[in-house]
């Protein structure tokens, strides 16, 4: 069913972040959700969904982005481990492009970095990135690191990625 994620993260100077996640595999035997318009959700987590986690380095608060095929999405923030609740924010909404062929899926999400604080876009950031995939056959849980034996995309060694700040643009 799914044979590599891949996923390309971009950040900016101007408080972009940028996202680009790559399923490659038989997109017939995945389950993915249908367009619906671009609106918060819970529990996007259930079905096909696309994960972020962003924490200022050194820092236990993150916030949780879940980025769903359909459009869909959700925030949540949180000030430790699993400590937190949704953001009911229109204003923090991300933008989802979603492409797809028979053997790959594309999601490109766009986060404001500057939504999330004043101090976010200047800031060192931990990033985890996670994939729940729902195939026929049942769901697969995807990171860039599992830091124990069953999928804990919360658990802070799983934020693995280090992103910069960035250069100031010239």
């Amino acid at each position: 069913m799914v044979r590599a994620i891949q996923v390309l993260v971009r950040r900016s100077a101007s408080a972009d972040l940028r996202i680009n996640f790559r399923l490659d595999g038989d997109i017939s035997q995945i389950r993915i959700p249908s367009p619906s318009a671009p609106r918060i959700d819970a529990e996007l987590w259930r079905h096909t969904c696309f994960e972020a986690f962003i924490a200022i380095e050194g820092k236990p608060a993150y916030h949780e982005f879940n980025f769903a095929p359909s459009g869909e999405w959700c925030i949540y923030a949180l000030s430790g481990y699993r400590n937190g609740s949704p953001v009911a924010d229109e204003t923090m909404r991300p933008q989802i492009a979603l492409r797809s062929t028979g053997s790959r899926l594309e999601l490109d999400a766009h986060v404001r970095l500057d939504t999330l604080s004043a101090i976010h876009p200047n800031a060192p950031l931990r990033i985890g990135l996670a994939a729940v995939i729902e195939a026929n056959d049942g769901l697969s849980y995807w990171a860039l690191r599992h830091p124990t034996d069953k999928p804990d995309f919360h658990h802070a060694d799983g934020f693995t990625l280090l992103l910069e700040p960035p250069e100031l643009e010239r």
